[in-house]
């Protein structure tokens, strides 16, 4: 059987870190806690549980926070959890199970997400894996018989553990806060944050968050080194600040450009918005309907989904067509199920 150190990064979690640490303690051979600043009884409700409490000054970087506490643990393999997170009884069971037989040579073991879609913040799904534990010291193997070479790629288990997600407020406003952060500072984002700043404002994000982030995403958009998914994310964002702003010239030019590099339900929606916005409920229609059944969303889901069907079944009211305008009621209620 392994042995597991859970390793935790917390602040201000009083209210939900005796349910975390509840439901999965007892399946842990160490808990190492790293506390960020805590101003509430985090760190007393903590000692509950563990000896291992290491105090971490924030450096607006939640990876680093995270390799401090990994770099703490000392069993074979490492969970990472979140103090809104809890692990029922069935799925407790399966990780005893998953920890009496686990191979090895698995360097990482996925789990399920749930529960993700309660507080709208960068997801399109309510339940997804995602890594969730960690060998702690990877060990290298040769592999083939001829032209033989170190595996690189890490071996990963994808198990049938579901782990629910139970926040007791949305994080958005902090996590934009902190994208907005890093273009003060000049950082360019990297491909994977890009995505994840892109798909937060279109998920959650309000007009001043798109309107502040526009300059960031125009010099995307101009970068050489990004790639065509970076440049379409990138001109769904521009788009809509400039929509926002009512600044009509500069919106066709990125509707236009993302159009030119293969379009998206995004853009559709937004065109459709403007066209509604100016009266052309016949035009707004076309655009509607290229976002729910002619283009892919880039970004968010609902895009492409729930939100054209619904413009559809308001712009065809106001048509006068209560037959279609019913249809596509009934598809947009479809698409929540």
């Amino acid at each position: 059987m392994i042995s597991i150190s859970l390793c935790m990064i917390v602040k201000n979690e009083e209210a939900v870190l005796a349910r975390c640490l509840d439901s999965i303690a007892d399946l842990m051979d160490e808990i190492i806690i790293v506390d960020t600043g805590s101003t509430d009884k985090t760190k007393e409700i903590a000692a509950n549980y563990t000896d291992l409490i290491y105090d971490f000054t924030w450096t607006g970087s939640f990876s680093d926070a995270r390799n401090f506490s990994f770099s703490k643990a000392t069993r074979d393999y490492i969970y990472c959890a979140d103090a809104d997170e809890v692990l029922d009884e069935e799925n407790r069971k399966k990780f005893l199970i998953l920890k009496k037989g686990l191979l090895p040579e698995i360097d990482i073991v996925q789990m399920y997400y749930a529960n993700q879609l309660s507080y709208n913040t960068i997801y399109n799904f309510d339940k997804e894996l995602r890594p969730k534990l960690y060998k702690r010291l990877r060990t290298f193997i040769w592999e083939n018989a001829i032209h033989e070479a170190v595996r690189l790629d890490p071996l990963v288990y994808e198990s049938d553990i579901t782990i629910t997600h139970c926040p007791t407020s949305n994080h958005k406003a902090r996590d934009i806060q902190a994208f907005e952060r890093l273009n003060k500072d000049g950082v360019r984002l990297n491909q994977r944050l890009h995505n994840l700043y892109a798909k937060e404002l279109f998920i959650s994000g309000e007009a001043q968050d798109f309107i502040r982030a526009y300059p960031a995403f125009a010099a995307s958009i101009d970068d050489e080194n990004r790639s065509m998914d970076e440049i379409l994310e990138a001109c769904c964002i521009c788009a809509k600040a400039c929509l926002l702003s009512k600044k009509y010239l500069d919106f066709f030019k990125y509707t236009t450009k993302a159009i030119a590099s293969g379009g998206c339900s995004e853009i559709c929606c937004e065109l459709g918005e403007y066209y509604e916005t100016c009266g052309d409920l016949e035009e707004a229609c076309i655009w509607y309907y290229n976002a729910a059944f002619e283009t892919e969303s880039a970004l968010s889901l609902r895009h492409h989904t729930e939100i054209p069907l619904t413009a559809l079944e308001h712009c065809y009211e106001k048509l006068g067509n209560p037959e279609e305008a019913a249809r596509y009621r009934q598809m947009a209620m479809d698409s929540k199920k």
